[in-house]
């Protein structure tokens, strides 16, 4: 009985822990950039291996080498000033300084250098991207997602009356049946009394 007791304890830290590691791992599509590339639920970094660049989705910032020491900006160097961010190969990097490790990264993705075939968050017909605030059919997304939540309030109303109008119907029948036995049985009394 004890090894029972002892294996369903262990069992449940068990699953307790792993529900705590899953629960730790988040999604973060919304948050990022409508230039960024679908296909990713979750993203910490893109590298853009066309100008070697870092961008960090959370914290919105450019990390980039200048003259050997690695700077970060909220918009991109001045030399980049007229690179189209929505037409360039982006990397995603889960780490949280990939800049370190940039001359593995620069060797790894250089055959993704000049490469336009990447579909961005902005052109997706993917109804999951319409919750990123920077899709152009965001708007639409909110309206929609307003109208469900209306139509689901007005369904539990409409079923909460409905079940009231039943019910109140119901009782109504039924103080009815009451009232008709109630008239039955005094008419079969007179009856009663008028053969007598």
């Amino acid at each position: 009985m004890r090894y029972l007791f002892v294996l369903i304890v262990v069992l449940c830290l068990a699953s307790t822990t792993n529900a705590q590691v899953s629960f730790g791992i988040s999604f973060n599509l919304n948050s990022q950039p409508a230039w960024g590339p679908t296909g990713n639920d979750y993203a910490e970094y893109y590298y853009l291996p066309d100008i070697e660049v870092y961008y960090n989705i959370s914290q919105h910032r450019y990390y980039y080498n200048d003259r050997g020491r690695w700077r970060y900006s909220s918009n991109l160097p001045y030399r980049y000033r007229n690179f189209d961010l929505y037409n360039s190969y982006k990397v995603v990097v889960n780490e949280r300084t990939p800049w370190r490790k940039h001359n593995d990264y620069r060797e790894k993705y250089a055959n993704y250098r000049d490469r336009h075939d990447q579909q961005s968050i902005r052109d997706s017909r993917d109804s999951k991207y319409y919750a990123n605030k920077n899709h152009p059919e965001h708007k639409n997304w909110i309206k929609e997602q307003r109208r469900n939540k209306e139509n689901i309030k007005n369904g539990s109303r409409n079923n909460d009356n409905g079940n009231r109008n039943s019910w109140s119907k119901g009782r109504e029948d039924n103080e009815n049946n009451s009232g008709r036995a109630a008239e039955q049985k005094k008419n079969s009394e007179k009856n009663r009394k008028n053969k007598k």
